[in-house]
């Protein structure tokens, strides 16, 4: 048996700085979380209210993480879930629609329009890293699972065993960013072909959608009184599930490493 010890990383961000920056002195190994749930420029239309809308700059790239991507040997993309909120859609700087908002005369776009477009600037900046000769995972959606209603309406998740695989669907706007991710990758893949980086597909969603026992529900936030919390099936905070990440992101970097190797 091969015996394992933990590795304890130096964390050298601020204690509140949204982004993490972990250094395993030991490896010569570094991690850094970046947030950038919309993947492109944005800004809140309320800065101290992040439930408020945010303009979306869908053909700008975030600099937060984009400036960086020269410095990474691997980096894995994941965004999704915050495209379904109420959002203000810039192209060219210029207001090309919305995703539930009150004016009539904006025109009102789908979740999928500006996913669209952000993954597709995304890609962009990673291929436009001329000295980016690293790998790049784009991690698939990862469903939410309410049942008997949706999110602010009563839903839950409380089943406790995963779905057999003839149980349950990907459907609705969970296909639809599905679709867009796998899309707009085999675009980015052959548009980047012959440069020095890769793009490569983590596919969690199939995985996922399988595993509804993987959600908080209603223990996913502290209880308030006098107040109804919607329950939480988005994030995926109980051990299993979440965990065959790590295995699959393992798995394939040892391929990334073998075929460098070959």
């Amino acid at each position: 048996m091969v015996g394992k010890k933990v590795a304890h990383p130096v964390d050298v961000a601020k204690p509140t700085d949204e982004n993490r920056l972990y250094i395993y002195t030991e490896h010569n190994f570094n991690i850094s979380i970046i947030s950038s749930p919309y993947l492109i420029r944005t800004e809140k239309t309320d800065p101290n209210d992040f439930t408020r809308p945010y303009n979306l700059y869908l053909d700008e790239p975030d600099q937060t993480w984009t400036a960086k991507i020269e410095a990474f040997d691997y980096i894995i993309i994941s965004a999704g879930q915050w495209f379904f909120r109420p959002t203000y859609f810039y192209l060219n700087r210029t207001l090309a629609g919305c995703l539930y908002c009150p004016e009539p005369n904006v025109t009102h776009l789908t979740s999928s329009f500006s996913y669209r477009w952000a993954l597709r600037t995304a890609l962009r900046a990673i291929n436009g890293a001329v000295n980016f000769n690293g790998v790049a995972f784009l991690r698939t959606f990862a469903p939410s699972h309410f049942e008997g209603g949706p999110w602010d309406k009563g839903g839950d998740c409380v089943r406790t065993t995963p779905f057999r695989r003839n149980e349950t669907v990907l459907e609705d706007y969970g296909l639809g960013i599905y679709s867009v991710q796998l899309e707009e990758l085999g675009i980015a893949g052959e548009a980047g072909r012959g440069t020095g980086g890769k793009l490569r597909l983590f596919d969690a969603t199939k995985l996922m959608l399988l595993r509804p026992d993987g959600h908080p529900g209603k223990y996913g936030h502290w209880p308030v009184a006098n107040r109804t919390i919607p329950n939480d099936c988005v994030h995926w905070c109980l051990p299993g599930p979440i965990d065959a990440w790590n295995d699959i992101l393992q798995e394939l970097l040892i391929k990334e490493v073998e075929y460098s190797q070959s």
